[in-house]
């Protein structure tokens, strides 16, 4: 969480809403290597072995796409003071994000996203791995909301800067084998004054199955 926002809550700045997540700020990121010195963070939104053929192959399609394709790659890291551009590496932090906070890949959350500015979209390529079951086979239904608020928070805040989650808003219309691809697809539809509406669905790899769709009320921060 940034600093500055969090001297922002503890000022008790009220807001017009009653936001329930935080999401980092700033876009402006070094350049990510696949070789990871002990300076380095890692980036864990690139490719693992535990990535199966069509996480792979959307990957590759999409970081096609991102020469001239108007399209970027997204770096993922495993704390939230990595996103943050300028600030000094802490060894020491013990925090992690959720959505990072196993050792073993492919154990979890298995993602990595692309945004593409002039659509409004950050989309993001989701392996949901054993840890994260709920009915036998299937995605918690809560670590799907978990996915679909991340991919949406990051949209929102890399058009408008730091952001709160407001209001989640999701129909459930097909399960997420574990092991399975999706795409998480969202886009900020409309900004008025602090409020950041977006809509988000997942589908399948291919798609042709619909597993999610869902509207996201964003508040942007006076920081």
């Amino acid at each position: 969480m940034l600093r500055n926002c969090a001297r922002l809550l503890l000022r008790g700045t009220a807001l017009s809403v009653r936001p329930q997540a935080v999401h980092s700020v700033r876009c402006s990121f070094p350049g990510i290597t696949r070789t990871f010195a002990e300076e380095q963070p890692r980036d864990y939104g690139f490719p693992n072995a535990t990535w199966n053929s069509n996480m792979m192959g959307l990957y590759q399609t999409y970081l096609a796409q991102c020469n001239g394709g108007g399209w970027r790659k997204i770096p993922s890291y495993n704390t939230t003071v990595h996103h943050i551009a300028g600030d000094p590496l802490d060894p020491a932090r013990e925090t992690r994000l959720f959505t990072r906070n196993l050792d073993q890949d492919g154990d979890g959350f298995e993602y990595c996203m692309f945004y593409n500015k002039a659509e409004r979209r950050m989309v993001c390529l989701f392996q949901p791995g054993p840890y994260l079951e709920g009915p036998p086979g299937y995605t918690h239904g809560g670590c799907i909301a978990t996915i679909i608020d991340s991919t949406a928070g990051a949209g929102a805040v890399y058009l408008c800067g730091s952001v709160m989650t407001a209001n989640l808003n999701i129909n459930y219309k097909n399960p997420i084998r574990l092991g399975s691809t999706v795409i998480v697809d969202s886009k900020v539809e409309k900004i008025e004054n602090r409020k950041v509406y977006t809509t988000c669905h997942i589908r399948s790899h291919d798609d042709t199955v619909l597993h999610t769709e869902s509207t996201v009320l964003f508040i942007k921060l006076n920081v």
